[in-house]
């Protein structure tokens, strides 16, 4: 029996924030990424939403025997949902491929959620080491939302995951929400 993969487009692109070996390119079409706000933290999720037309690279992985546990825990506040055949990759057919989402019903348009800094650090140095660094300008530019304030809880990351940065690593973070205008406020 063939086991699912997971498409990762966050996090997930970081393999040092997992244990799903054998990750691999791919791309999930008429998808968008974008900052949510729900009720269910102080924090905005990175979710997928549908966009015809777009585009988002990130990785897929097999997860050993279906077993999704630990991967829902992980990936609380959102949903698991079949990617529907929309996730081009190289290699031999996938019989089941999903990625997480924030339900739409969840969704919230307003509140005082910010971005955890670490956590945006975490996906960046993920796509600069997958995708190099025109990887990294592409997830800025595919991704909606960036008016949602940062929270820089660099000295004290509250991200659970949360990995060393290089110097350089951590340039093209900060180079990169300068050009975007975001509004980064210091951690407490």
């Amino acid at each position: 029996m063939n086991d699912p993969y997971f498409f990762g487009y966050g996090s997930l692109v970081n393999q040092d924030t997992h244990i799903y070996p054998n990750a691999r390119h791919a791309t999930l079409q008429d998808w968008r990424r974008a900052w949510v706000r729900t009720d269910a933290r102080d924090v905005v999720f990175l979710t997928a939403v549908p966009a015809i037309g777009h585009r988002i690279d990130g990785l897929i992985a097999a997860v050993p025997d279906a077993d999704w546990a630990a991967l829902d825990l992980r990936e609380g506040g959102y949903q698991r949902i079949s990617s529907d055949g929309n996730v081009a990759h190289v290699g031999d057919p996938i019989a089941e491929i999903a990625h997480y989402a924030v339900d739409p019903t969840d969704m919230r348009k307003s509140g005082a959620h910010v971005i955890l800094l670490s956590y945006l650090d975490v996906v960046v140095q993920g796509y600069l080491r997958e995708f190099g660094t025109d990887g990294v300008q592409a997830f800025f530019d595919t991704t909606d939302g960036w008016d949602t304030p940062i929270l820089d809880d660099r000295a004290t990351p509250k991200y659970p995951r949360a990995q060393v940065l290089t110097a350089s690593e951590t340039q093209l973070v900060d180079q990169h929400l300068s050009r975007l205008s975001a509004r980064v406020q210091q951690g407490h």
